[in-house]
């Protein structure tokens, strides 16, 4: 089954998600490669006028350079110069799944004609895709304006294999595809990650046995605003149960009662980032940019700006990264109120105590608080905001910034699979203290992720070691957040 672009504002995150991880075969409708041929005719008819047009990089230089109209001979020199030098960078590269996306979002500049391609080759482009033919972009080291040196990297071996024409080069390297696929990745595994999050907060708030008027869905409409309203939706409905259950005589501790805000602060995030995703994945951020043909201008324009930056992107993905370290901080705090009997109200042999023989009242199960702050701090220190860093251009002679999306999405991913691990450490809390209690979890959703615990990890009876165990739980619990590559 292919999917047929008809229009840039067919690359949504749905079709994002169909392209990049499940690998749908993509295809140019009639319809758009009629109006594509139509447009690539009015824009050579523009750029064929004198270069005392100004349209960058095509009539006159770049960098520097721009100030300077270039003769015929230049021109067709810039046009055929291939996207090799800035690819630099090394390292290991992005996974293939955001290779697939770069090169997907890289589209959206093209169908609707505003970034000068021809349709032959948008056809390459799309080759790439359905042919599994793209090649490795690096992780560190994109320091410059733009995207150039990631896009560079993508395209090189697309562009050594043809002759260019005029404005086919800017096509393949401008702009700002690859922060759309990073802000598009990043929104579409934390979504799983939430909704793994909420499963293993609900499990340890039945766990612990905290009344059910803390999650009253009412009081997502006192509290106001789409996001809280969802979190306490959502949690109500994993915590409703049938059959009388333990209930506190009184409410349970801070952390236990601020679950749905923090919640409610990660669907926030999400939202945004899911929004703005889908913005950026059809954007046209071309530079220069060309617009079709109006009555007044009957061959287009085409008009510098500065859409390759997309600078909405870091910060939505440090939110997302900040969610993580706020949730990472929930599991510790669930852990350490289930594991304290003066709180818990539960039995002392959770930690394994005497009845194991560990005289000391602790156990392998007591230590998992500890291991929970070392996930923690490492979500907190890979959460630090992202800031536009400068870009040393100097050797061009312009004044230029980083695009910043390179340097936020690996710090979402690190918090992220921080939280990844502090969800499984808490899912082996909460399991035991089911276990100590004698009693199934209270919903089937619920009754599910416990399952999946102790399938990895069975109540402990007697001290073991339990890293691996909990390793393999924490390796389940991602597999379901990312695609198999």
């Amino acid at each position: 089954m292919n999917l047929y672009l008809n229009s840039r504002h067919d690359i949504t995150l749905q079709c994002y998600q169909s392209v990049a991880w499940d690998g749908v075969r993509v295809e140019l409708s009639p319809k758009a490669r009629a109006a594509l041929e139509d447009l690539r005719r009015h824009y050579e008819r523009l750029i064929a006028r004198p270069a005392d047009q100004g349209i960058y990089g095509i009539s006159v230089g770049q960098g520097e350079m721009a100030v300077s109209a270039m003769t015929g001979e230049e021109v067709e020199r810039l046009a055929r110069m291939k996207p090799l030098a800035a690819a630099v960078p090394f390292g290991p590269s992005y996974p293939r799944r955001i290779l697939r996306g770069m090169v997907l979002s890289r589209l959206a500049n093209l169908i609707g004609g505003h970034g000068g391609a021809t349709p032959r080759l948008v056809d390459e482009i799309i080759a790439m895709l359905n042919e599994g033919r793209i090649p490795a972009v690096p992780q560190s080291g994109h320091g410059g304006p733009g995207e150039i040196l990631a896009t560079y990297a993508l395209f090189a071996e697309l562009s050594q294999s043809r002759d260019l024409v005029a404005g086919e080069r800017g096509a393949l390297i401008n702009g700002a595809p690859c922060a759309a696929a990073l802000l598009a990745d990043a929104a579409l595994v934390a979504e799983r990650r939430i909704t793994l999050a909420e499963h293993v907060l609900a499990l340890a708030i039945d766990a612990f046995n905290a009344p059910d008027e803390h999650y009253r869905r009412e009081l997502g409409e006192l509290w106001g605003g789409e996001h809280n309203r969802v979190a306490f939706d959502r949690l109500a409905a994993l915590l409703a149960h049938d059959q009388p259950i333990p209930q506190r005589a009184h409410q349970a501790p801070v952390s236990f009662r601020s679950v749905p805000a923090m919640l409610g602060q990660a669907h926030w995030a999400l939202a945004e980032a899911w929004k703005m995703a889908g913005f950026a994945l059809s954007a046209a951020t071309h530079n220069p940019v060309w617009l079709p043909p109006t009555p007044q201008h009957p061959d287009g324009e085409a008009f510098s700006n500065g859409g390759y930056n997309n600078a909405l992107a870091a910060p939505l993905m440090d939110n997302l990264a900040g969610a993580c370290v706020e949730l990472c901080l929930l599991c510790e705090r669930l852990s350490t109120g289930l594991l304290n009997g003066r709180v818990s109200d539960l039995p002392d042999f959770l930690l394994v105590g005497r009845d194991a023989g560990n005289t000391d009242g602790h156990g392998a199960i007591g230590y998992i608080p500890m291991a929970i702050v070392g996930y923690l701090e490492e979500a907190r220190t890979a959460a630090q905001r992202t800031f536009t860093p400068p870009s040393d251009m100097s050797v061009y002679g312009q004044d230029n910034v980083a695009a910043t999306a390179f340097l936020a999405w690996p710090k979402q991913d690190i918090a992220g699979r921080c939280l990844d691990a502090c969800l499984a450490l808490l899912a082996v809390t909460a399991s035991q203290a089911l276990h100590v209690q004698g009693r199934a979890a209270r919903s089937a959703p619920l009754a599910d992720i416990l399952a999946t615990t102790r399938a990895h990890v069975p109540p402990v009876v007697n001290d073991r070691v339990l890293g691996p165990e909990i390793g393999r739980l924490c390796d389940t619990f991602r597999a379901g957040l990312y695609p198999a590559e």
